[in-house]
């Protein structure tokens, strides 16, 4: 079977799981995998609501993922079907290294997803999570010479674990997976020229604090630019000390603080993210 095959049945699946009121018919996952995976489920669907939530998403072609620990290198990916405001713990798909579904289900993943994802996933022992974003501020600084410039502390804090990687097109050719990983190195982040964002996390909440502050950063960048070229520059050794400050200081804050403020977010937001 092709890919475009593949997609047309999953289209057909999906259609037939759809509910009315605009709502999609999900089968609760929650008694069929272990405690462990539904935490890391509940926590990833948390991400795709507050990306959502932010306005960071584009329409369905963005992606985050979460590894499932185990030998077996599996790994979530959203439905391509779904907005994030439908993402859902039980509606994560959970694929192999080469793909395909662990699982059955009505849906589909996105094949760029894929593509990025897995070639970290499988690359980076370190790599429990990985989040990819197409916003206008990420895509900006990605298409700008200079990419991510050290004019505030947000992108000072990032920098130096900041990597790049040239366009190549829409990110479908699995050859490409080798150059990613060269170009990410040992990084937490890059940028994807002409492309967008990606962050690297021990976890999820660590991915998503790294993503935020990175897409602060750009935004913040972007809105210097517009009133003029002339930014101020900090003195010398000020961006390595915060870049180290923030080797330290972003994982700490993630874990202990931020993370489980931004999950109280999300179950305010609406609690059916956790179903």
């Amino acid at each position: 079977m092709n890919r475009i095959d593949e997609i047309n049945r999953g289209m057909a699946g999906a259609q037939a799981a759809s509910a009315s009121e605009g709502r999609v018919a999900i089968p609760s996952m929650k008694d069929k995998v272990s405690a462990e995976e539904w935490a890391i489920r509940v926590d990833l669907a948390a991400a795709y609501r507050l990306v959502a939530h932010y306005g960071w998403d584009d329409l369905i072609f963005t992606h985050l993922s979460a590894r499932i620990p185990g030998p077996e290198h599996h790994f979530l990916l959203n439905p391509y079907q779904l907005m994030f405001e439908e993402v859902t713990a039980s509606s994560l798909i959970k694929v192999d290294v080469h793909g395909n579904p662990v699982e059955p289900t009505p849906f589909i993943t996105n094949p760029a997803g894929f593509t990025i994802h897995s070639a970290v996933h499988m690359a980076r022992d370190d790599a429990q999570a990985v989040m990819h974003l197409h916003t206008p501020a990420g895509q900006a600084v990605s298409a700008h010479e200079d990419g991510l410039l050290p004019v505030t502390q947000t992108a000072m804090l990032v920098l130096g674990d900041l990597a790049f990687h040239d366009y190549e097109g829409v990110a479908v050719d699995h050859d490409e997976r080798e150059r990613i990983v060269a170009d990410l190195g040992t990084k937490g982040a890059m940028l994807l020229r002409n492309h967008g964002t990606l962050a690297v996390g021990g976890n999820v909440g660590e991915c998503f604090l790294k993503l935020y502050f990175i897409e602060r950063a750009c935004e913040a960048q972007v809105m210097a630019l517009s009133a003029g070229d002339r930014l101020g520059r900090p003195p010398q050794g000020a961006a390595e000390l915060a870049g180290q400050q923030g080797g330290v200081g972003l994982k700490m804050a993630a874990n202990l603080l931020a993370w489980p403020a931004l999950l109280r977010k999300a179950y305010r937001l609406d609690p059916g993210f956790a179903d």
